[in-house]
């Protein structure tokens, strides 16, 4: 059992179930002739995405401000997204929606957002970004509109969110910092890494997480401190500037056994 809280368009329907959950219902043709407090006892065929409340406000509020073809944009998304990620939350929906709707009104009006986390963004979620990219050409056959390539990188943000219990901007932001903190290890080795070699992809994947071990102040089950600085003293003391730094952004301590993996890492790229 459903009740509409309003017809999207024709093929889409903001609705309670029975329990009271707000759920969008897409669908051809479902959402045409309906009416606001319509009771629907079942809709064949009809894609149910669940929403959860972010407690801002509510999914009317959110979805009035969206273009519902952008909301039926990013539900194709999301099932393409599904078939490589079965557990992927319904509730990135709409803030994908909002970004899609957002970056076509930016094509209509001739702006272009850069993206220069792009190769970063690559590397660390391939198999979201390969998505996203589906995601783009689901758009331009929609639409008949090409969007930039690095519309791509922020939806892989939103599809990862789907997948973590980060948010789109969270993950933006620990990315950022953990390309600030590889520009620096650069800086002080007088070299500049290629972002699409493999040694790239491993250093950055490595301080991204070692980022989200530190925030969540998780320890890392390793003793090869003393080890580690007498063998690689040149790698060990770049991990302690580059560690301090960061420790500095994020406010937060950084445990010795995070200086000694990273010193390792650097190692291997020496």
């Amino acid at each position: 059992m459903f009740r509409v809280v309003k017809p999207l368009n024709n093929n889409g329907l903001l609705a309670l179930t029975g329990e009271g959950r707000e759920v969008i219902l897409l669908g051809k043709g479902i959402g045409f002739g309906r009416k606001n407090g319509e009771r629907i006892e079942r809709l064949p065929g009809a894609k149910v995405y669940t929403l959860v409340p972010d407690g801002k406000r509510s999914a009317l509020q959110a979805i009035n401000s969206i273009n519902p073809q952008a909301v039926e944009l990013a539900a194709r998304i999301l099932e393409e997204a599904r078939m490589v990620f079965p557990a992927i939350a319904d509730d990135i929906l709409l803030p994908m929606a909002d970004h899609i709707a957002m970056a076509l009104e930016r094509k209509r009006r001739g702006i272009r957002l850069p993206n220069p986390l792009q190769h970063d963004i690559m590397a660390m979620f391939p198999d979201e970004y390969r998505i996203a990219e589906r995601g783009l050409a689901a758009i331009r056959e929609e639409r008949g509109e090409e969007l930039p390539s690095e519309e791509a990188g922020y939806l892989s943000l939103h599809i990862h969110a789907g997948i973590s219990e980060q948010n789109a901007g969270d993950s933006l932001t620990n990315i950022r910092l953990a390309s600030d903190c590889i520009t620096g290890i650069e800086r002080a080795l007088g070299v500049t890494f290629q972002r699409t070699e493999l040694k790239y992809t491993r250093l950055i994947s490595h301080v991204c997480y070692m980022i989200l071990r530190i925030r969540a102040h998780e320890e890392v089950p390793i003793q090869m401190d003393e080890y580690v600085q007498k063998m690689y003293p040149e790698a060990y003391a770049l991990a302690q500037d580059s560690c301090d730094a960061l420790a500095a952004r994020l406010q937060l301590p950084v445990a010795s056994a995070e200086v000694t993996l990273l010193a390792i890492h650097i190692q291997r790229v020496l």
